[in-house]
């Protein structure tokens, strides 16, 4: 095997598993990349590949450490970690052609285990010029002699050749809901909001700049202390942690005094959770989802893959002015043996106060009064963390004041309950639509209070209104521990990145969420009526049967037109000098026969035309076709003499 093929596939193999460098177990990327050195070491120097049995032994030892780290060596993250290590390994026993073969459909097909993670559009460009390696060493492979720059041509035409192909087979093909396979659970990383809050759950999340959802509002967008994304609701305590606690049979709730209504669509990232988002509260939505007494809307199914939907909410409302007993008393729960303090201080408030909202407006008073700091970076909590924080250190983020406010709420009797979800976003004035990432995320509290039903109550708007108002980067005195693009950076830095998220959320759009309302959409604009399978297939066969015949005249057109290189133009331009002299060729002659009755007829020319029939045949037919060999024919020719 030559060095520069080898070099090539060595090239192509370390392209294709970088990606996976952050998703592979230490170990394994340690062994792989030192399966690369010790191949380009084993190339560069001509030394002999290793024994099978050493093979053998690396093989067994890797895929038993792949099982004990996974404990399995099937799903997503076993099965690509061990597809990495047999393409490392592979190219340790590279020794035929039909060895480079299989390295080179084995680097396509790990292409595709890239958009397992990302399918981004930095992802597509980078597999794209991943791709043009590994077919230009495919080319490599195919024709030796060909140099790198041809090669490279080559290349590059046959994947743009495979450009149209590709368009119909992507416009046309039918799209399934849901993947081709069923893949394995761990093919989802959880993401984003999670279903249970504790003391720093929330701010860890704020220091992440990813995408939860985008949105786009019909009209006017609402101020911005209005923009609050439900999520998961958050009822059970058990001293430090909120969970949802025990699900109740689903009641639908009830709404009076609706007012304010707001039409939107959000294109929702996938966080592997049931819940979507909406502002409070949704009257109307364009997927099939519930919506709970708690005013959750949860899909069917987790969401897999990025989803877009269609929403009208209303901003003022009034919600279960008649809730139930149950509700209620689950409204009231509390763990009583933590936070003795807070359990005093909220009995003084009630003793001192029948009125359930005047005790809310105490709550808040005492968070604004008694010199509460609102940071990223609040210091741990003991097992009394409501105490702590309400006592010592009173320091936190917004998942401590929430979480704080219920607690004093339910001591004085006060059903209340912990939301989560995201509140505002920022606008992206490019695309014309606001993005909400996960540092937008944010935990609020509701109470019930008799004729008015449930209530918004934002604690944190008590300590940091400039989070409420303004976003979180104008709540923080000391904002250092915010991401870079979340601390007011340049105005031309904040335009490169609205710039490019619209154009991501262009391809998301319209490449990745190309689906099968989006696909019968575009067909129908096309002039396609009545939309079946059965037409979407005859229609992809005859456009690809198009292309392929339409090709197919071009290369023969090019085929029967094309102009001869310069070594044939000069052979020919000598045949036809013979051809005056009285010595024409015959059309089935060969070369090395004309020479032969040149020669014959023209003993002076003897030696000079069996040189150049020679030197003209190893250039056409033969392996030895450098720069220098066809400028020496070239001179040859054009000085016989005839």
């Amino acid at each position: 095997m030559n060095k520069p093929l080898t070099y090539g596939l060595l090239l192509s193999i370390l392209m294709v598993i970088a990606p996976h460098a952050e998703h592979l177990p230490i170990w394994v990327s340690s062994l792989c990349a030192g399966l690369l050195l010790w191949r380009a070491w084993l190339a560069y120097t001509g030394k002999p590949l290793p024994k099978r049995w050493l093979l053998m032994l690396v093989t067994f030892a890797g895929t038993g450490g792949i099982a004990f780290e996974f404990h399995t060596l099937f799903g997503r993250e076993a099965g690509v970690t061990l597809l990495m290590l047999l393409a490392t390994l592979k190219l340790m026993e590279l020794r035929k052609a039909r060895d480079a073969m299989v390295l080179v459909y084995l680097a396509c097909f790990i292409i595709i285990t890239n958009f397992f993670y990302s399918q981004s559009i930095p992802t597509a460009l980078y597999l794209l010029a991943t791709l043009m390696v590994i077919v230009t060493t495919w080319v490599h492979l195919q024709a030796q002699s060909i140099a790198l720059k041809p090669r490279l041509r080559i290349a590059a035409v046959l994947l743009l050749q495979a450009l149209p192909l590709t368009l119909i087979l992507f416009i046309l093909f039918p799209r399934v809901q849901g993947p081709l396979w069923g893949l394995p659970q761990d093919a989802y990383a959880s993401t984003g909001l999670d279903d249970r809050m504790s003391p720093g759950s929330l701010s860890r999340l704020s220091l992440s700049e990813a995408v939860a959802f985008r949105v786009t509002y019909n009209d006017k967008p609402p101020r911005r202390d209005q923009m609050y994304w439900r999520g998961p609701v958050l009822w059970y305590f058990d001293g430090r942690t909120w969970t949802p606690g025990i699900t109740l049979p689903t009641i639908s709730p009830k709404f009076t005094g609706l007012d304010h209504a707001i039409d939107y669509v959000v294109t929702l990232e996938p966080h592997n959770k049931h819940w979507l988002f909406a502002l409070d509260v949704p009257e109307k939505l364009s997927v099939p989802a519930t919506l709970t007494n708690d005013f959750q809307v949860l899909n069917k199914e987790p969401v897999h893959a990025r989803l877009r939907y269609a929403a009208r909410s209303n901003l003022v409302y009034r919600a279960n002015l008649q809730e139930s007993e149950r509700q209620l008393q689950r409204a009231l729960q509390l763990p009583k043996r933590f936070n003795p303090r807070a359990q005093q201080l909220a009995a003084e408030w009630r003793a001192g106060n029948k009125d359930d909202a005047a005790i809310v407006n105490t709550a808040l008073t005492y968070f604004y009064q008694q010199g509460f700091v609102y940071t990223l970076e609040p210091p741990p909590l003991g097992a009394n963390t409501v105490d702590d924080f309400l006592f010592t250190s009173k320091r936190g983020f917004c998942e401590h004041y929430a979480s704080a406010f219920v607690f004093l709420m339910r001591a004085a009797n006060i059903p209340a309950r912990v939301v989560t979800g995201y509140l505002g976003g920022e606008f992206n004035d490019v695309g014309n639509y606001y993005i909400v990432r996960q540092s937008d995320a944010h935990a609020w509290a509701e109470v019930w209070l008799a004729g008015q039903g449930w209530v918004r109550v934002d604690p944190t708007g008590a300590i940091a209104p400039d989070r409420v108002q303004r976003g979180l980067s104008a709540a923080l005195s000391d904002n250092a521990a915010l991401p870079f693009m979340e601390r007011n950076p340049p105005q031309w830095m904040r335009d490169l990145r609205f710039n490019l998220d619209t154009l991501a959320n262009q391809w998301n759009q319209w490449v990745l969420g190309y689906d099968t309302e989006r696909q019968f959409a575009f067909l129908t604009r096309l002039g396609m009526e009545s939309i079946t399978w059965q037409k979407m297939a005859l229609n992809m066969a005859s456009g690809l049967g198009l292309v392929i015949a339409l090709f197919a005249l071009f290369m023969l057109r090019h085929l029967y037109t094309r102009q001869p290189d310069r070594v044939q133009a000069a052979w020919l331009k000598l045949c036809r000098k013979l051809a005056d002299a009285g010595l024409p060729r015959a059309t089935h002659e060969g070369a090395q026969d004309y020479a032969a009755r040149v020669a014959a007829a023209r003993p002076e020319l003897a030696e000079a035309i069996r040189d150049l029939a020679a030197r003209y045949t190893a250039l056409r037919y033969g392996t030895h076709n450098d720069e220098h060999a066809q400028r020496e024919f070239l001179q040859r020719a054009a000085a016989l003499k005839i």
